[in-house]
């Protein structure tokens, strides 16, 4: 989650934080410019383009279960992944398949298509952050793990609620590619 800092006015070339971090789990992320999208795998992600982030503080560490739990303890909060879809919104779609859940990494028997998702996620009636695995799961023992089975939505919430607002796609590349442009992750 970002932060906006303003203590003085923030250029697209920022190196130095403005003063100390809002929060001491946040990092400077000194702005710049940033290259979006692909050539090379989905066509929505077409065409590369350039965008410029002014510098801004960021959590260091994903969000974990026990922080999302004290949101939804002091809320009340229910996150997409504990509500049944509605059939409204998935017209022809078997009413019995419209149920809560999540979508659960199952470790492929061998080689996958890496565009067929199906062959390693699966949809699993009762997954949710609660039950990362499925309902016979749960977080007891992963407290401190990041929480999963969170939608935008439900982020959008959980940063509302801490005073923060999530990364825009142009900062998140900023962050996670650490100044490296053109570097391809697989």
């Amino acid at each position: 989650m970002t932060h906006d800092s303003d203590t003085r006015t923030k250029t697209a070339t920022d190196e130095t934080p403005p003063g100390e971090p809002p929060e001491p789990e946040m990092e400077w992320i000194p702005g710049g410019t940033v290259l979006m999208g692909s050539e090379e795998f989905y066509p929505e992600e077409r065409p590369i383009r350039e965008s410029s982030v002014d510098g801004f503080w960021m959590n260091r560490t994903p969000t974990t279960n026990r922080e999302f739990a004290a949101f939804v303890n002091d809320t009340g909060y229910t996150t997409v992944a504990e509500r049944d879809p509605n059939p409204e919104n998935y017209p022809g779609a078997d009413p019995d398949a419209l149920v809560a859940g999540s979508a659960v990494f199952r470790q492929p028997g061998g080689p996958v298509n890496r565009r067929d998702p199906s062959q390693w996620w699966e949809h699993v009636p009762g997954a949710d952050w609660r039950h990362p695995l499925g309902p016979d799961s749960d977080i007891e023992d992963r407290m401190d793990h990041p929480v999963v089975h969170v939608a935008y939505e439900d982020a959008e919430a959980f940063a509302e609620w801490v005073g923060k607002t999530l990364p825009t796609e142009a900062q998140w590349e900023r962050a996670a590619r650490g100044r490296l442009e053109g570097t391809r992750f697989v």
